[in-house]
């Protein structure tokens, strides 16, 4: 795609939290002048914190993906993969399906490129553990699940039945703690259809080495969730977590074994694989850029949200968080200040003023604290559903529908059957045995 000399081209890279709200960002700003052109592997943005509630079947997977196509019509979208930035030639290359290629030049560059599973050198884990952060990995954990309750009820060996019946999650902080509170309300439904589960316990387990559960929240909204995970039967167990994973078990750091056929791997995420190949300073794998989110020596280069390592204003010294509030913002002031950098505007750094947490637990049970009021129940869980309704960016009214529809109707217990373990291992580079 040759540059016209009429109109600067800016590319974006990626269509996460940060691509996609710079991308608007962007072009509300600079208009027709500027060509935007966003680079996605998917035709999507994906709102990550419902994540769970399609894994366990409360929302439909394409609920929660707003299109690009109709909420960007005015910026120029390309469905593929970067796989080089050349910041000399000021040029990025990608692949998309069916083995096409293509190569664009560019007059700035925003890289928004998100993250993936993060992996820990413990036998077994990329073996057997199921991550959670695509789309494919939350149906297929939504279809494991019903699979493995299915299975269950006709088995005829005790072990096998209660093995199939344990569910152990590693990773006590958001998407974790989620998955579990969530996973563990869908399979109680899920059992009072099945006569052979009628007496079988359904085990959940958190596992953490933090001390205690969302160690990113205030104390007291720890403590609500701790509180509401216990009562429903879920066993949290702080200080703990897998040393290894076998096919029909794990093995925690106690030294005990727990026979399971589920290791739901939540522990974290780090910056996708793209940032190591760039030849830009990296800390601790995320890029190095400045308060303005100029990667520094690379004056055309920006970039934010979770593959970068953004300083935080408000803390001296550190770097902002890999969350979604983060990246969203992030996306909006980076787009103002690669305006400016075009003439348009004023560049500013970005700092963030937090506006507290929310941590959906199922039902009607929820801890929050916006604006850094602490909330529990059906308060913090109206609080939170507004939350994500507001954030969203599109498809308001099918999530809704949703919500109402399953608050007043069974779910219905399907396995779609499409993914397999195949197609969403833990490591790309580490196919299943």
């Amino acid at each position: 795609m040759p540059n016209s000399p009429q109109r600067r081209r800016v590319v974006i890279v990626g269509a996460g939290f940060a691509g996609f709200n710079a991308a608007e960002e962007l072009y509300r700003l600079a208009g027709p002048s500027t060509e935007v052109v966003l680079i996605n592997s998917a035709d999507y943005f994906l709102y990550l914190p419902l994540m769970p509630q399609v894994g366990t079947g409360l929302l439909e997977p394409r609920h929660i993906c707003v299109s690009l196509l109709s909420r960007m019509h005015r910026i120029r979208f390309v469905l593929g993969t970067v796989t080089h930035v050349d910041a000399a030639a000021k040029t990025v290359t990608w692949s998309g399906p069916e083995n096409t290629t293509g190569q664009l030049s560019y007059d700035r560059i925003i890289l928004t490129a998100g993250s993936v599973n993060k992996l820990l050198p413990i036998p077994g884990v990329a073996d057997y553990a199921h991550g959670f952060r695509s789309l494919a990995e939350a149906i297929y954990l939504r279809d494991h699940i019903t699979r493995q309750l299915e299975m269950a009820e006709v088995a005829t060996d005790p072990a096998e039945r209660a093995a199939r019946c344990t569910f152990v999650v590693v990773g006590a902080g958001y998407t974790g703690t989620e998955v579990a509170a969530q996973g563990q309300l869908m399979t109680t439904r899920l059992a009072k259809k099945m006569p052979g589960l009628a007496s079988q316990p359904i085990r959940w387990m958190l596992l953490d080495t933090a001390s205690r559960l969302l160690p990113e929240l205030d104390p007291r909204l720890s403590k609500t969730a701790d509180r509401v995970l216990r009562r429903r039967g879920v066993e949290v167990r702080t200080g703990q977590s897998v040393t290894k994973a076998l096919g029909d078990c794990v093995e925690l750091s106690t030294g005990e074994q727990v026979p399971t056929r589920s290791l739901i791997w939540c522990v974290g995420v780090r910056a996708k694989p793209l940032v190591d190949g760039l030849d830009l300073e990296t800390v601790k794998g995320r890029l190095v850029v400045d308060e303005y989110m100029k990667v520094p020596g690379a004056g055309d280069i920006y970039a934010c949200g979770d593959c970068a390592a953004v300083p935080d204003l408000t803390s001296p010294g550190q770097v902002c968080g890999m969350t979604a509030q983060h990246a969203q913002r992030q996306g909006k002031q980076v787009a103002r200040n690669v305006a400016a950098s075009l003439g348009i505007g004023q560049a500013a750094p970005y700092k963030h003023h937090d506006l507290g947490f929310l941590v959906d637990l199922g039902g009607v049970a929820a801890a929050a604290n916006p604006l850094r009021i602490p909330l529990s129940g059906p308060a913090a869980n109206a609080v939170t559903r507004a939350y994500h309704l507001s954030a969203m960016s599109g498809n308001r009214l099918r999530v809704a529908t949703d919500w109402g529809v399953n608050g007043v109707t069974r779910i219905e217990a399907t396995s779609t059957a499409v993914i397999d373990a195949e197609a969403v291992p833990l490591d790309p580079d580490h196919p299943r045995p």
